[in-house]
Parts: structure tokens; sequence; C-alpha cells
């Protein structure tokens, strides 16, 4: 069984986030990419999300935190909006008002053919595997990556692994764990920047 892996290389990642910005521009897949990057949520919970759980409409703003109900683990949770994913919310938010406009229950992430459904798995899934096929990006990569590397860079950035799991409402550290995809490049990092 093929295991989804966090993009770790920076430069990777940089190319990765804006391919869809860049190189074949599409403001609700580039919106997928960095709310998937920067929530840690599941592509199930991404999917699902509507328009009145990111925004505001009677303050006309984004909203401040994402509250959902995990579909995987019946869990709360409270995400903090951060820059990235308020400018890209809004910027969406602005394009589509140019063309059909929004409505609190409309999804966020709707599929191609106008129906009212959200994208689906697999389409999330070809989003992401044409960007990192262009990209040259090596490994697994998958809608479950952007989870992963959103949980690998908090860690490499400092963040407690026991925080992490919390994060992912794992049940066990030994998920999260396995989530960060340590990997021997790392622990010879821990070797060359430790000398005592």
């Amino acid at each position: 069984m093929n295991t989804a892996q966090p993009i770790k290389d920076m430069t990777d990642l940089e190319h990765f986030k804006h391919y869809y910005t860049d190189i074949e521009p599409n403001v609700r897949n580039y919106v997928l990419l960095t709310l998937g990057l920067n929530t840690a949520l599941r592509i199930s919970d991404l999917l699902s999300l509507k328009w009145e759980d990111v925004y505001d409409f009677s303050r006309e703003q984004v909203c401040s935190h994402i509250s959902l109900v995990e579909s995987k683990t019946q869990k709360k949770s409270s995400i903090y909006v951060n820059r990235n994913i308020q400018q890209a919310l809004e910027s969406y938010k602005c394009f589509l008002e140019q063309g059909q406009g929004i409505s609190p229950t409309q999804y966020l992430f709707c599929g191609e053919y106008g129906n009212g459904k959200p994208l689906s798995r697999s389409q999330a899934w070809r989003i992401i595997k044409k960007d990192a096929e262009y990209c040259h990006i090596s490994g697994v990569i998958s809608p479950h990556s952007l989870r992963k590397t959103f949980g690998y860079h908090a860690w490499k950035h400092g963040v407690s692994p026991v925080l992490l799991m919390e994060v992912f409402n794992h049940s066990s550290f030994c998920i999260t764990k396995r989530y960060l995809g340590i990997g021997q490049d790392d622990k010879d990092e821990v070797f060359r920047d430790i000398c005592i």
C-alpha cells in the first residue's frame, strides 16, 4: 500500500503552492491547496465546507475561525484562519462574485458542472496529482499529503508533536509520529546541528 507523504522540501512546496496561480490559473484549486496546507483538515472535511463555514455574511468578512465537527472522529475543531487562508478566501469570493455570486449554503469547492454538489474526492486527488507531477515532486502525493505537509513543517518550526496530536485529533501519539514523516535526513540534521 502506498502511503501519502508530506512535501518536505521548501522549494518544491513553493512551486506546488503556486501551480494554480502561475502555471494553470484556477482560483478554486488554489484555495483548495491553501486551505489543505494551512488547516490540516482531512480532504473529506475540506470538501464539505460551505461558504457559511468560512465567511460571516452579516459582517461581510472572512471568519476568524473555521468551526466544524470532523467527519472521521466526530470531534469538534476550531481552526484559526491565518492570513494566507484569509487572502485566498477573499480573492476567491471576489472572483465568484464576478460570475454567479455565492450563497451561504453553497459548497466552498463546487464541482465542475455547477450542479450544486461539492468537488469529489477523486477530482481533488487529480488536482493535487497534476500539480505534484508538474512540479516533479517525488513520492506519493495525494490529498492526505496536504495534511501531512502541515504537520511536518509545523514540527520543523518547533511545534511540539504532542500539540500536533491535538491539532490532528489523533487518538495516539504513534499515529502523529507516522504523520510527521520523519526520515533519516531529519535524524541526520539533528546530529549535524547539535554539536556539544
